[in-house]
């Protein structure tokens, strides 16, 4: 792929990066303008714009994360619990995450007003959450940050609520880490090309 346009340049790039330090390569405004651009732009069906977003930086991000190690104390037994808290003091080194949701409300309205796709309106949201989350991944890698996906909900769900206001009708999908990358991802293994491609008429 010597000719490769930017877009797949990204999308090529984007890796795991678990081991982050709390510090970024580009200022907020600019973190804070990708996440517009992405939730202004990333398609959704009907337009209908469903997905939220919460961003956390600095200090509020390392508050996120002891509130998580809180909640997950409270659940597990103190073993599992040690275990647990390892990789919470690892997202905990980052310098920022986001939260990523989706709308009840909003899907609510467009299965009224399309009933004859009134079933595929939960599906079709979870499908452009996890566009949004590809988005935002790919592009903060792009600037020079390392970001790893976690999903800790919905255990976590009511503690973030009451913590950052989050409507009632905003449900969890997932929590992004970013921050300048301390270490290398892992090598990038690929099953057979061959067992998950099919063209026709090529």
């Amino acid at each position: 792929m010597a000719d490769i346009k930017p877009f797949m340049r990204a999308v090529v790039s984007r890796r795991t990066y678990i081991t982050l330090s709390h510090s970024s390569p580009i200022p907020d405004s600019r973190i804070q303008e990708l996440v517009t651009e992405t939730l202004k732009h990333t398609p959704s069906s009907f337009n209908s714009q469903t997905g939220r977003l919460i961003l956390v930086l600095k200090k509020e991000h390392e508050r996120l994360w002891d509130m998580i190690a809180e909640v997950y104390k409270q659940q597990l037994p103190a073993d599992k619990f040690e275990h647990a808290k390892e990789r919470f003091d690892w997202f905990r080194k980052g310098y920022g995450t986001l939260l990523f949701y989706e709308d009840t409300d909003s899907i609510r309205e467009y299965q009224e007003k399309f009933k004859t796709y009134e079933d595929k309106f939960p599906q079709w949201s979870e499908q452009s959450n996890g566009m949004h989350q590809y988005i935002l991944w790919a592009a903060l890698e792009a600037e020079g940050l390392g970001v790893n996906l976690q999903h800790y909900n919905p255990l976590i769900d009511v503690r973030l609520q009451t913590e950052y206001n989050v409507p009632g009708t905003w449900i969890l999908k997932a929590q992004m880490v970013f921050g300048k990358p301390e270490a290398q991802p892992k090598e990038k293994t690929f099953r057979p090309i061959e067992a998950r491609l099919k063209v026709f008429g090529a």
